[in-house]
């Protein structure tokens, strides 16, 4: 593994490998994987506002292997550096590391490389130097942006549709040149380990909101397991009321509601991921 240049970066290749001596894999499970891949590199780089063209090249024997190779504007080489270490250590790493974590070490890293170091300090280059800062701040604030429920099932789908497939034995991603002689950084996820990527299901630990306003649409006036609706942050939203005793103040006709009514309460949201949240 050489420490070349960050600035180099630009050629991810992900390599498949095999219980056997084949170099042929499933079309459907193939594309199936690289549409996972495909989705974290692009909300990646969209949240940190790189206009991004990946190209894909041949496959390759040894298993397989396939490269994508991510072109963008020379201003944002340091960048695309960052999105590809982002994405090596993302499908490199299981459930139990959070994104912003991840996230927030794979920029450290980067800006922390010796190279970027001297480039910041070399005094005669003012511009570079006030560049190269400006670059930083923006990576780490718009990294926050970064949707880690999306990701994170964009990931399990990918090991998800690996491990179905029989000769797979394990799973490497690099970093690699675009001449395919420099590996920059690798990752390597046997099999036995694709359980710890993979999310057992699409609920989603809960938001709270301790000291929530809900405008009131319609309260529930009697007894059951009716919900109420009203307006939480400028959308419609419905709820269970869990407070007995203040159901039993609205219904007993002790709590009036009129037009404009609200209640400040304790809102636990369970969410769920769907088609339409992964994009």
């Amino acid at each position: 593994m050489t420490n070349a240049s960050v600035l180099n970066w630009n050629t991810i290749e992900l390599h498949y490998w095999f219980n056997d001596e084949s170099h042929t894999m499933n079309a459907i499970v193939l594309n199936k994987c690289e549409y996972e891949f495909l989705g974290i590199a692009k909300e990646i780089a969209q949240t940190l506002k790189v206009d991004l063209e990946i190209e894909t090249e041949p496959l390759g024997e040894g298993g397989l292997r396939s490269w994508f190779k991510f072109k963008a504007k020379n201003k944002d080489a340091i960048k695309v550096g960052v999105i590809l270490y982002i994405i090596t250590n993302l499908l490199g790493t299981p459930l139990t590391t959070a994104i912003d974590e991840l996230t927030r070490m794979a920029i450290q890293s980067v800006f922390e490389r010796e190279e970027i170091r001297q480039l910041k300090e070399q005094k005669k280059i003012a511009e570079l130097k006030l560049d190269i800062a400006k670059i930083e701040a923006e990576t780490e604030r718009l990294s926050r942006n970064i949707d880690e429920n999306k990701v994170k099932k964009k990931r399990s789908n990918y090991y998800e549709h690996i491990s179905s497939y029989d000769k797979i034995t394990k799973v490497s991603v690099s970093i690699i040149d675009s001449a395919k002689r420099c590996v920059y950084w690798k990752k390597e996820i046997m099999k036995s380990d694709f359980p710890n990527y993979i999310m057992t299901s699409d609920e989603l630990e809960p938001e709270n909101d301790e000291n929530a306003v809900i405008e009131i649409i319609s309260p529930v006036l009697k007894k059951g397991k009716y919900k109420w609706s009203g307006i939480y942050h400028d959308e419609v939203i419905q709820f269970t009321m869990k407070s007995n005793e203040f159901k039993t103040l609205v219904q007993t006709g002790q709590i009036l509601f009129k037009n404009g009514s609200s209640i400040n309460c304790h809102l636990e949201a369970v969410l769920n991921l769907s088609c339409d949240d992964l994009g």
